[in-house]
């Protein structure tokens, strides 16, 4: 059987009302939504609903939600097929300002590779990588303040190491080592800095936007300036955590910018399963009074721009903005994860949208201001930043061998003053 008639198939299976009902044609039957391909099968990306670069309007920050329905359908694109920067939503950005962002980009995917092989050696017992979504955080971390907290997932390395947090206390925290800065408190790439404005992230996954919308709320609340941002998945979109985010960032007003990382895939279960198959995620913020920007978040300049004007918004008093980024996971969900097994193999490579580094140095090279030359040379380097960083974090120890954080520090960072009980169980284990 060919795989087109293979596919009919499956999905004339899927919605065949059960032939013992006696209720004939009249019969219920359910809908289980399906990805366009599995392995085996002809790729389909026809769900995707693209708009030209360059097509969508940008209206001004004081636009009422209600104004804004068409964005949440629409898809905002900055760079061509050619690498040029077009449309009204193209922001000035200096050539140095690109350039770093496209050395935190290759730095962040030059982490992910060394930490995924540290991970396959048995030194650490976990990872995740975010290939082909490094514009999401890196272009949101460009847009948003340093001392803004940021409420992130597990694939927003990229906020850290465009804010400058140091690469060995990074691979501390992975490997587990005696020199980790959570001391072992939390699962490797559950980072967490309260002086880099990265909040703890949670395992339960979606709620980090509730807690980023009291945060926010908080901050209003004190007359303060900073804000928000937090970050989830389409899968996650399906939590209630989601919507009472909603609720209450829609009734307060909170200064937040609240981002939906749409890359296709929630472990095995594709988006559809999470609620797309009709509308996209951005749409979901139109019942709640919410403006809503869908994003292509392959494209930095997109991610940025759109990010800067729900910034905009939030310091205006004007509230939150819900930006649901259209990316790919090109890589499996975790270290635990085959995606041969749910999604044809070649379907990171026929993502329609690209990828995010390859396009920013694209249009850098068109515009004059890069070479190939210099993305060779700085590639290089950046790995070899990264091999020494790897060779340091390594000297403190591994999952696999080496030092761990000191059973003292168990009775640490919990009580401002410890209780009795507490000192005497320390003494008694002579730590």
């Amino acid at each position: 059987m060919t795989s087109t008639r293979r596919t009919d198939a499956r999905r004339k299976a899927r919605s065949r009302t059960p032939a013992a009902s006696p209720h004939g044609a009249n019969a219920l039957s359910l809908r289980i939504p399906e990805p366009k391909a599995r392995p085996g099968e002809m790729l389909d990306f026809g769900n995707l609903r693209l708009s030209e670069a360059g097509s969508v309007t940008r209206p001004p920050i004081d636009a009422a939600a209600r104004d804004l329905r068409d964005l949440a359908f629409a898809l905002i694109r900055v760079l061509d097929k050619d690498g040029r920067a077009v449309g009204p939503w193209a922001p000035t950005l200096a050539p140095d300002a690109l350039k770093r962002a496209l050395e935190a980009m290759m730095l962040t995917r030059a982490f992910d590779d060394r930490m995924y092989r540290a991970q396959r050696q048995g030194k650490t017992s976990f990872y995740m990588k975010c290939a082909g979504e490094e514009a999401v955080a890196v272009g949101q971390a460009m847009a948003l303040e340093r001392d803004d907290m940021c409420f992130p997932t597990y694939r927003q390395q990229g906020l850290l190491i465009t804010r400058g947090y140091p690469l060995v206390d990074m691979m501390n925290q992975v490997l587990s080592n005696a020199h980790d800065p959570l001391k072992g408190r939390q699962l490797p790439v559950l980072y967490s800095s309260r002086e880099y404005g990265v909040f703890s992230i949670s395992g339960n996954l979606g709620t980090q936007f509730s807690q980023a919308v009291g945060w926010a709320m908080a901050s209003a609340y004190k007359g303060a300036r900073r804000i928000a941002a937090a970050w989830i998945g389409d899968g996650s979109t399906a939590e209630g955590d989601f919507h009472h985010a909603l609720t209450f960032a829609a009734v307060y007003r909170a200064p937040a910018v609240l981002n939906v990382v749409n890359n296709q895939w929630a472990i095995s279960s594709f988006h559809g399963i999470a609620g797309d198959a009709d509308a996209p995620f951005a749409s979901r913020a139109i019942g709640y009074g919410l403006p809503a920007l869908r994003v292509d978040g392959n494209d930095l300049l997109a991610v940025y721009a759109a990010t800067a004007w729900a910034v905009e918004r939030a310091r205006a008093n004007l509230g939150a903005t819900l930006i649901e980024h259209v990316t790919y996971r090109a890589e499996g969900h975790s270290t635990s994860d085959d995606p041969s097994q749910y999604r044809p193999a070649e379907e990171a490579a026929a993502w329609p949208l690209g990828d995010p580094i390859r396009r920013l140095k694209q249009h850098l090279i068109s515009v004059g201001h890069w070479s190939e030359e210099e993305h060779g040379a700085l590639e290089k380097k950046l790995i070899e930043t990264v091999r020494a960083a790897g060779k340091e974090a390594e000297s403190h120890g591994a999952l696999n061998s080496g030092s761990r954080p000191s059973i003292a520090t168990m009775f640490e960072d919990v009580y401002k003053h410890p209780p009795w009980h507490l000192r005497e169980q320390r003494q008694q284990l002579g730590v």
